[in-house]
């Protein structure tokens, strides 16, 4: 990721969608020092306490947006940007095809879309599972061991929102909704 927004991010505008969780901006921050033009980080949790305190040490311009992507009037407030990049946010939300819809609307040139997937599925292209109401043998099928997935290690919590893991998705189904 890193070497990805250093690559595009020089002379470009970049919206980096998804800032906050476990990483409180560090990939609007590194555009920023890579000389990205105008820079804006977004998420549809609140400004954190560390993203605050990093953007007032380096001075930063980084605009900060909370608002959820998929709504239209949060995308009105982002604006398209040369470089969108969107990490760790595909899986979370109920529909990706209307996300990825609305991160094109954004997107001048550049998309980087990093996200978990599954295996492929032999003989089945583009496979997915919604992890939602799946029962508990189902769900450690999906586990990945990689901390607190909600929707996966545990059951789905719809106060959670995007908290929870709604899709596993091969890189053949993320390759053809892209």
């Amino acid at each position: 990721n890193r070497e990805f927004v250093k690559r595009y991010a020089a002379g470009k505008s970049f919206a980096d969608i998804g800032s906050l969780w476990g990483v409180n901006g560090l990939y609007s921050f590194l555009a920023e020092e890579s000389g990205a033009t105008r820079v804006v980080a977004v998420d549809a949790y609140p400004e954190s306490k560390e993203f605050s305190a990093e953007r007032k040490k380096r001075n930063s311009r980084v605009i900060f947006v909370q608002g959820d992507v998929n709504l239209s009037e949060t995308t009105d407030r982002i604006g398209v940007c040369d470089v969108v990049f969107c990490s760790g946010v595909l899986y979370h939300t109920p529909d990706p095809v209307h996300l990825l819809t609305q991160l094109r609307a954004l997107c001048g040139e550049t998309l980087i879309l990093n996200t978990a997937a599954i295996p492929e599925m032999r003989g089945l292209s583009n496979g997915a599972i919604f992890y939602p109401f799946l029962d508990t043998r189902q769900r450690k099928i999906w586990h990945q061991g990689i901390g607190s997935q909600k929707g996966i290690t545990g059951p789905y919590e719809p106060e959670s929102g995007y908290g929870n893991w709604f899709w596993g998705m091969t890189p053949s189904a993320i390759e053809s909704m892209l």
